[in-house]
């Protein structure tokens, strides 16, 4: 169980892929201008994190260590297509939106890296829980950087809902400032590098202040044995 909690902590916040190990940085800015947009790629990337994490697992005993990179980029290509034509016939605006990022996901280097580093090398339920934890943390910031991005850009929240959801949630969208006062610089290229730098400094930040009120703690324990 300590395991699993290591593992899920990794995911979410130590060795966050995208805030640790930048990884995946090509759709994580270019697709983050928006809440739903962060979220409808960070539910793909997270569905095709735990499957080939799965299934890699699964076979890797059976797999050549000499040709296991293009065997992976095969098992990880197979469920991206299988997302793709999925957000096809059910999100179809939504997937002309995101457009080749969809299929980029096959070279997105947190899967495969995530495949060599870990799936390979596990059973599969500790390979399950490295992909939905390591999915879920990619699209938090996915998610994070595109409300950011939105509330400044464009002034709204959830806006196009209703390409992920369905008709019903056109209402979703919150309007937090009219248009006259835009914030263009959010939505372009370099709103989202400076977005996601600010994100990794509020957690350098919030890791050095952790570590600074764990020592007295811990000088304290010392001093009392």
């Amino acid at each position: 169980m300590s395991d699993f909690k290591q593992i899920s902590q990794d995911g979410l916040w130590t060795n966050n892929p995208a805030l640790v190990q930048v990884l995946g940085l090509c759709p994580l800015l270019a697709v983050t201008n928006s809440v739903i947009n962060g979220l409808g790629l960070g539910i793909a990337t997270l569905l095709v994190l735990i499957g080939s994490n799965v299934s890699i697992s699964m076979v890797r005993q059976f797999i050549p260590r000499e040709i296991r990179i293009p065997i992976f980029v095969m098992m990880i290509a197979s469920f991206v297509t299988n997302i793709q034509l999925l957000m096809n016939a059910y999100t179809y605006e939504l997937y002309l939106v995101l457009g080749i990022f969809i299929p980029l996901i096959v070279t997105n280097c947190v899967i495969i890296g995530r495949a060599e580093a870990f799936a390979s090398r596990n059973a599969v339920l500790p390979s399950f829980i490295d992909g939905l934890m390591q999915g879920l943390g990619f699209m938090m910031v996915l998610v994070i950087l595109g409300g950011f991005r939105e509330i400044f850009g464009q002034g709204t929240l959830f806006s196009g809902a209703e390409l992920l959801l369905g008709d019903w949630a056109k209402d979703m969208t919150i309007i937090i400032f009219h248009a006259d006062n835009q914030f263009l610089f959010a939505i372009l290229p370099p709103g989202a590098f400076v977005g996601l730098g600010l994100m990794i400094a509020a957690k350098n930040w919030l890791d050095a202040r952790q570590q600074t009120d764990k020592e007295p703690t811990e000088k304290t324990a010392d001093d009392l044995s």
